[in-house]
């Protein structure tokens, strides 16, 4: 762990000197935060006028909205698209910091002393996910906690309040959100070991946002529904992927392949 520190640390102080990285952590989770709030805020009293219809709400959602009224269940089923957008953040913005990871240390020719160590691959792989993903998770847990604390103040029914605090949305925040970050880290990582420009690793990296994307379209759809059963077969299938990309990473990560190629 004294390694992994040291590397996170190292890492911390090289990325949170790029401006870029900076607006990043802070500008789009305030970004995410205010959409929906905006959302709920103007089309609430919309909503709460539909006098019990749940026409537009997909029936097997319907099992979600036990002691709501049409409005409400209406209010949630609609919530749970923008609940897609806190768990982009944990993807999108550790992208920015794992892309530039390794590529960026060697051009700026600070990758070879750091290989020279004897810090292992398995050290050197989990410091520079770590250091990645802790602020991507972080800024999302606190724009996440913003989001419940500036419900009541825009007039958010109890109901909903309760079912944005409850078990759909907290495994998508704590469990499902750090899950993807750590598969968008490793594959980000991944792509900054094999290219030579910074630049092209993190547009390459960003294919990992098809598959949210995907699930958005899907349940927009009518297709799936995103509910605490979606959440634990994610949970399962994600564990199972952060596991099998951290070992592939530790194995196709050759250290002296990646100090000679590279011109």
């Amino acid at each position: 762990m004294k390694h992994i520190r040291t590397i996170i640390d190292k890492e911390w102080a090289e990325v949170f000197k790029n401006r870029m990285v900076i607006f990043t952590i802070s500008f789009m989770p305030l970004i995410f935060t205010i959409l929906p709030l905006v959302m709920l805020s103007v089309m609430g009293e919309a909503v709460g006028d539909m006098n019990g219809s749940t026409a537009d709400v997909p029936q097997a959602f319907l099992a979600s909205c036990s002691g709501l009224s049409g409005g409400e269940c209406m209010q949630i089923y609609l919530m749970n698209q923008f609940m897609l957008l806190f768990m982009m953040m944990p993807v999108i913005i550790p992208i920015t910091i794992a892309a530039y990871s390794i590529v960026g240390e060697k051009t700026t020719r600070s990758l070879e002393p750091l290989l020279a160590t004897p810090i292992s691959t398995v050290e050197l792989l989990a410091g520079k996910s770590l250091a990645a993903a802790i602020p991507a998770i972080v800024a999302t847990l606190a724009a996440f906690g913003l989001f419940l604390l500036a419900l009541p103040i825009i007039g958010v029914s109890a109901g909903v309040r309760a079912y944005i605090a409850g078990p759909t949305w907290l495994l998508a925040i704590l469990v499902v959100g750090p899950l993807m970050s750590i598969v968008a880290v490793n594959f980000a990582l991944y792509v900054s070991s094999r290219v030579n420009d910074p630049r092209v690793a993190e547009q390459v990296s960003t294919v990992v946002i098809i598959p949210i994307m995907a699930v958005l379209f899907a349940q927009l759809a009518g297709l799936i529904i995103i509910n605490v059963t979606f959440m634990i077969i994610a949970i399962v299938v994600l564990a199972a992927v952060d596991v099998g990309m951290f070992y592939l990473g530790t194995s196709i990560f050759e250290r002296e392949t990646i100090l000679t190629r590279w011109k």
